[in-house]
């Protein structure tokens, strides 16, 4: 059992604390469905992650081991495995490890200083949670790599799923040409993403005619709007209308753009994903992880130096030009 393709025939039980039409989660489930395996889903679609949580625990005290094959945690392990490792280990155990706490709390959020005492707790809690798998799932090679180096995990025993986008909703459609060249941004505004980088972007192109920006995502306090005369801000959107506004753009900013972050370089942004589902022109920061999937020379790919606004809005520009042309 060396990747999720290899698991067929099987009854699994799969756990997960976030809500149940979460696109990773869809997309594990229907795979294993796929491959003939009998799935019992164990997860919450509650608002209170904390009740969400709560549910779980509650399913899992009563659940026999002996009615599956196999057990399967689709997020965050760390939450679950703590709790009911002997329980799950009475059968193979898979995990979908693509979020290491320690890593995202302690360098990229930077919460807690990776010598503290609640930074080394995170690393034993990732790297004890990590050792119960007999295969972990992660989602790029650079963010296995990292995990195995880090918590001294096998790599014979790690392996890669790469998101996709919910094909429902996000695909190519046909929409009336812009006046201007439109540039599109959608995201969780989280560091790595590199919004400040985005945002310096944009303030270098203020004066440029014929060009817009549509910026979709929770700014906050902390970060200043910046070329409000040619950029729409807006705070958030449902999927489907999330989907019109991609639609409409003539370019995407996918990341992550922020170079001072490791996981930045480590990670395709799920964006990435959606504006290619799309069929939409992309700007990537010019990472090792999005060199997995993608090539300069691929239509529509273009790559930016990271944690560089000058280089982005440079970038932008030309691709601009070369549109108008």
């Amino acid at each position: 059992m060396k990747r999720l393709s290899d698991i067929k025939g099987r009854r699994i039980l799969y756990v997960a604390t976030k809500n149940s039409d979460y696109l990773r989660l869809v997309q594990e489930i229907e795979l294993l469905r796929k491959a003939g395996n009998t799935v019992t889903v164990i997860s919450s679609d509650k608002k209170s992650y904390i009740k969400r949580l709560m549910y779980v625990y509650r399913r899992l005290l009563s659940v026999d081991m002996n009615d599956y094959d196999m057990s399967f945690i689709g997020f965050a392990p760390q939450l679950v495995i703590p709790l009911f490792r002997r329980k799950l280990r009475k059968k193979p155990l898979v995990m979908d490890f693509f979020i290491s706490m320690y890593d995202t709390l302690c360098f990229d959020r930077k919460i807690f200083g990776k010598k503290s005492l609640m930074g080394q707790l995170l690393r034993l809690v990732d790297k004890r949670t990590l050792a119960a798998a007999d295969l972990a799932i992660c989602d790029t090679k650079a963010h296995g790599s990292y995990f195995c180096r880090e918590f001294g995990f096998p790599s014979d025993k790690m392996s890669v799923l790469y998101l996709e986008a919910d094909s429902s909703i996000y695909y190519p459609r046909e929409v009336p040409k812009n006046k201007d060249f439109t540039v599109l941004y959608f995201g969780s505004v989280l560091p790595l993403q590199g919004v400040s980088v985005i945002l310096k972007a944009i303030d270098l192109l203020k004066d440029e005619e014929g060009l817009r920006f549509v910026f979709i995502g929770p700014l906050g306090k902390k970060n200043v709007r910046t070329g409000e005369n040619i950029t729409e801000y807006i705070n958030w959107l449902p999927q489907e209308e999330l989907a019109e506004k991609i639609a409409g753009a003539d370019l995407c900013l996918g990341g992550h753009f922020d170079g001072s972050i490791m996981k930045a370089r480590r990670t395709i942004a799920g964006k990435t994903y959606i504006y290619r589902a799309m069929g939409k022109p992309v700007i990537l920061g010019d990472n090792p992880a999005n060199h997995e999937l993608y090539s300069e020379g691929d239509d529509g790919v273009y790559f930016c130096e990271m944690g560089s606004p000058e280089k982005l809005a440079e970038l932008i520009k030309e691709i601009k030009d070369k549109r108008s042309i």
